[in-house]
């Protein structure tokens, strides 16, 4: 019996829009994805993706009542000391304290890890070297690739004691813009309406590596949200990954969208994600 105590599931607001979403129709054919090096060229996928309308309600007025441990993903007001997103080193120095610490306040983990960033923008990113948004419906780690990422980024005399506590795998999404965002928000299921079944593992192979994230199977009965216009004083938390089987959110799925109520000519969206983990004890 899971001892777990979770706020009650929120109440679905009126307030959404309709657009159409990439997921997968079915596993007719394995999902794989080949990723050049950056600024090389676009991802080259592989399945049965189609895109598929969803209603993608705003999550602003319920904002208060949403869950890591049952939608997996939260707003919160976050304040940043960055100047300019682009610098890389700056991101490291200024960045990386500021990711540890939110993420140390919402969860109460005992240590974090930021391990990798990457800036997205709308605007010409495969000639500057950047990657665009993701307009697939997916979760960045699966039951085998979580553990696997803390191996290889802990020694393995640590790797092997934090593997044996709880663990879980955060991903901190901001508008790295100084305007509020207008093109391809980004859109998230409530993980409390995720089956099993909606999870597809897809091989994701670079020049040096093969990884593996989960891609989304469509279901009718997933429950979308978005925070319209997110201005760069705000962060989303998504939790991709959690080793505790007790009834929490455990994964999650998201994807950019094309929001109608865009303006007709929107300012290209700019953003970086940020991916940590974080241990318990």
């Amino acid at each position: 019996m899971s001892n777990l105590k979770l706020k009650p599931a929120p109440t679905l607001q009126t307030d959404w829009v309709e657009a159409p979403v990439q997921y997968l129709a079915d596993l007719s054919i394995k999902p794989v994805t080949y990723n050049p090096p950056n600024g090389t060229g676009v991802p080259r996928r592989i399945g049965n993706y189609r895109d598929f309308p969803v209603r993608i309600h705003d999550a602003r007025p319920i904002v208060r009542d949403l869950s890591l441990d049952r939608q997996a993903f939260i707003l919160t007001q976050h304040d940043t000391a960055v100047r300019d997103f682009y610098d890389k080193e700056e991101v490291r120095t200024a960045y990386e304290p500021e990711v540890e610490a939110l993420i140390k306040r919402e969860t109460g983990a005992a240590k974090v890890v930021v391990f990798d960033h990457t800036v997205r923008t709308a605007d010409r990113a495969v000639e500057r070297g950047l990657r665009a948004p993701v307009r697939s419906v997916h979760n960045d780690y699966t039951e085998k690739s979580g553990p696997q990422r803390v191996r290889d980024l802990l020694s393995p005399e640590e790797a092997e004691v934090r593997l044996k506590k709880r663990f879980a795998e955060y991903n901190v999404w901001r508008n790295i813009a100084h305007e509020p965002i207008e093109m391809a928000p980004l859109g998230f299921v409530d993980a409390e309406s995720i089956a099993p079944r909606d999870l597809a593992v897809c091989d994701l192979i670079y020049a040096d590596r093969t990884g593996e994230i989960y891609i989304g199977v469509q279901n009718a009965d997933h429950r979308w949200y978005y925070f319209p216009k997110m201005t760069r004083d705000e962060a989303i938390l998504i939790k991709c990954y959690d080793s505790m089987k007790d009834g929490r959110a455990r994964f999650s799925l998201h994807s950019a969208f094309d929001d109608p109520t865009s303006p007709a000519n929107p300012r290209p969206r700019q953003s970086i994600e940020t991916r940590a983990f974080a241990f318990f004890d």
